[in-house]
């Protein structure tokens, strides 16, 4: 009786930690920090955590999509080549990672969290560099974007923000038009992937379900709250927050 209490208990921690994760991602992104990190101390395995944590996570961006819906048929036929590139290079990650294996998904945490941080540190200032470049004049951004895609299917921590830069630099000079076609890149590099996730067994639906629902909850909230929060304050929390867990699985290889 004890134990199932503990266990309701514990079920009810993943559901609020899913719930403020959805609120940061909506509010500045980097929903991840919170999330993979729980599912870690849960008891799951560093892949089985990422997995799981990649299942409960996705479906925010593809919630998302309707409410872009004017914006997308603005950009019109020109989704289709991003994400078409970012489904192949999602596949591609996700299989990198079962591939390479556990261990050396372990003796990477630390380096991808710290990644994910800069990430989320630079995007901002690449977004304004961009602004202005053409994908005519630049063939970087499209290869940006497969290798983000990669990384993406494999970790995936940092992406919104990441994706915004890129997508500005490819051409989508529109931050409401960019983070339509934000939502829709993303979309395209979670379903793949979580197919391929699914597959592999590592999914432990149990917590999977309950971050999930917490995310979506979180995820509406966010959406109301993100006119009225200082959007830097909690960027630079987000930012702490990254570093500090960076410096921890540092110490715990």
């Amino acid at each position: 009786m004890f134990g199932l209490t503990l266990e309701i208990l514990f079920l009810i921690s993943l559901f609020i930690i899913g719930f403020f994760a959805g609120i940061l991602n909506a509010v500045a992104g980097g929903a991840t920090f919170l999330t993979f990190p729980a599912l870690m101390l849960a008891g799951l395995s560093p892949v089985s955590a990422n997995a799981t944590n990649f299942i409960a996570t996705a479906p925010g961006n593809i919630a998302a999509l309707p409410a872009f819906k004017n914006e997308l048929r603005t950009i019109g036929k020109s989704i289709y080549g991003p994400i078409l590139i970012c489904s192949f290079g999602s596949i591609l990650g996700a299989v990198i990672l079962f591939s390479l294996g556990a261990d050396i998904f372990k003796s990477l945490i630390p380096y991808l969290m710290g990644f994910a941080t800069l990430l989320f540190i630079i995007a901002p200032k690449l977004r304004k560099k961009f602004v202005g470049l053409s994908l005519s004049s630049q063939k970087l951004p499209i290869i940006l974007l497969f290798a983000f895609s990669i990384y993406g299917g494999y970790f995936g921590a940092g992406l919104g923000q990441i994706a915004l830069a890129v997508l500005i630099l490819i051409g989508f000079e529109d931050l409401r038009t960019a983070n339509a076609m934000k939502n829709a890149v993303i979309a395209s590099i979670s379903l793949p992937a979580s197919i391929i996730y699914i597959m592999s067994g590592e999914v432990f639906w149990p917590y999977a379900i309950v971050m999930l629902l917490g995310s979506a909850g979180g995820g509406y909230a966010g959406g109301r709250l993100a006119i009225s929060l200082p959007q830097d304050c909690i960027r630079k929390i987000v930012i702490i927050f990254g570093a500090l867990l960076t410096l921890y699985y540092f110490f715990m290889k």
